[in-house]
């Protein structure tokens, strides 16, 4: 138990290594690069909200989005059939990078369905955009804001922080749009 925030989790950090922390997300329009949607949740694993991110992009934007491209901390079966189902076209890694597993089992429908995408022409085109959309903004937030680890504590106080963070990253992108 943290008696600081007790709110947050103990997670597996990109450094390989187990902090405190809540899970930052955003969905990033690849046109503009400007932040459609965020969300922070408690959840170490990133597959939980893939579909309430593209959910929220709907929401913010009155409409579905083109596409979504995710890396492969979003794969999951049920987040696939739920894409399907919402007709929303999807390219979501299936192993580290682009690496594609040998074999996707056969009670997996959805999850062969994606690996065939990404083994094509098109959907390798596609995912590859992903690294040059959303990654520059979390890299904004770090090098241009410093903003490497959130302030306050509590999940409510933390989402409004993530909140300002990415209104503060779109007011400069916007800015520079405008010049």
């Amino acid at each position: 138990r943290n008696f600081t925030d007790p709110e947050s989790r103990i997670m597996l950090t990109g450094h390989k290594s187990f902090e405190q922390c809540f899970n930052a997300q955003a969905a990033v329009d690849a046109q503009e690069q400007i932040i459609v949607a965020v969300a922070v949740s408690q959840a170490a694993s990133d597959a939980e909200q893939l579909i309430t991110m593209t959910d929220a992009v709907k929401r913010n934007c009155q409409g579905k989005p083109a596409r979504v491209l995710a890396d492969a901390g979003y794969k999951s079966e049920a987040n696939f059939l739920a894409l399907e189902a919402r007709q929303i076209d999807a390219c979501v890694a299936l192993g580290r990078g682009e690496n594609l597993p040998a074999d996707v089992s056969a009670s997996t429908p959805a999850t062969r369905r994606m690996a065939r995408k990404l083994r094509s022409k098109t959907g390798r085109a596609h995912y590859k955009r992903r690294k040059a959309i959303v990654e520059p903004v979390f890299g904004w937030a770090k090098r241009v804001l410093g903003f490497r680890a959130f302030l306050l504590r509590g999940l409510h106080k933390v989402r409004g922080e993530w909140n300002l963070v990415c209104l503060a990253l779109n007011l400069r992108r916007m800015n520079i749009k405008l010049r």
